[in-house]
């Protein structure tokens, strides 16, 4: 035979051999079921969730499949930790100051009184050692966390008589989480840790008297205008909200490189959009709340702003004094709020104080 009929055929014959081969090879598909604090379809936080899972399953082209349950369709609102953590499901999204009953040091991975708003929160984690603290702590209850939304800087709550001073947070039943409600515990206040599906129904009965979430984007959804007169847009609790999407840490460690870098690269992406929505849409929805039902907005005076900065020194404290992982995070949260925030103060901050008096922006 011609040599270079020869190779020619022989090429075509190659070539058909590996286009035959081709659909033999089966693409595995990775199962995963994640869990949620937040209820289904509810705007911000819940529809932030689903983005996520929704994002997992389009960048992954299906080769990781996704399934969402949100809060109470699989397990309760704040039983996702140790069911993921057991291996039931794979992911939970949710806020982690939630389980500070596990570690006192779980505060500081959603929103300390007084502490970082959402981009100095991100830097630190991002760029500052606080994801390698995450990934510290929380692997010793066999997880694994990535931060998946934020919620800016959370309003200060609503309440059903004016808090002019002091005196008038005591005696009331508030619901309010993490070390926040440990500052107004101090405080003379009853707190409770609710979750969002649950607070309307305990603020109409009266079970209690004033309740935080999280922004007028949110709280709007909620309907708590209909329970509460008084809104207080600027809280001391949340600063900078963020969303953890914890993983089963087996189950983590088994995937390949390419699934981890898909997971994280989709948490990273829901991580600005879940702040870009909320800055979008709270201005609009404090109008409507105003302009629509009527509410009477509030801002806490300076001698309840100096009562909570008191409490929330001494809430410090004790965290830090919890155990040494505490004071491990803790010392590095506080040293690098001081940092980013200090910089921040003096160009960001700076200039927003400046534009708003300039343009009247309140």
């Amino acid at each position: 035979m011609d040599r270079r009929k020869f190779l020619s055929t022989a090429g075509l014959a190659t070539a058909g051999a590996t286009t035959l081969a081709a659909p033999a090879i089966a693409q595995s598909v990775r199962e995963m079921t994640i869990v949620s604090t937040w209820g289904r379809d509810f705007p911000g936080l819940g529809i932030s969730a689903q983005r996520l899972v929704e994002r997992i399953n389009q960048l992954s082209e299906g080769r990781i499949r996704a399934e969402y349950f949100a809060a109470g369709e699989r397990v309760g609102a704040f039983d996702v930790f140790d069911d993921v953590a057991g291996g039931n499901s794979q992911a939970y999204i949710s806020a982690d100051y939630f389980f500070t009953g596990k570690h006192a040091g779980f505060a500081y991975f959603t929103g300390v009184p007084f502490g970082m708003t959402s981009p100095e929160w991100n830097a630190w984690i991002n760029y500052g050692g606080g994801q390698a603290l995450w990934d510290e702590l929380s692997a010793d209850f066999g997880l694994k966390k990535l931060p998946c939304g934020s919620t800016g800087t959370q309003s200060g709550g609503w309440f059903n008589k004016e808090i002019n001073s002091p005196e008038d947070l005591r005696g009331l039943k508030m619901r309010i989480p993490g070390l926040g409600g440990n500052v107004m515990s101090k405080l003379g206040v009853s707190t409770v840790s609710l979750p969002g599906g649950q607070i309307y129904e305990n603020l109409v009965s009266g079970a209690i008297d004033a309740t935080e979430y999280v922004g007028p984007y949110n709280d709007y959804f909620l309907k708590l205008y209909e329970a509460a007169k008084y809104y207080y847009v600027t809280g001391m609790h949340e600063p900078g909200g963020g969303n953890a999407f914890g993983l089963n840490k087996t189950w983590w460690e088994n995937l390949s490189d390419w699934e981890q870098a898909i997971i994280s690269a989709a948490c990273q992406e829901e991580n600005a959009l879940g702040a870009q929505e909320v800055a979008a849409k709270n201005g609009e929805y404090l109008a409507r709340l105003v302009n629509e039902h009527g509410v009477e907005l509030r801002n806490f005076n300076e001698d309840v702003w100096d009562v909570f900065g008191e409490a929330a020194i001494e809430v410090h404290e004790e965290t830090r004094d919890h155990s040494a992982m505490a004071a491990k995070i803790g010392d590095a949260y506080m040293d690098a709020m001081r940092e980013i925030g200090g910089y921040r103060a003096s160009a960001e901050v700076a200039f927003s104080r400046q534009r708003n008096r300039v343009f009247d922006l309140g």
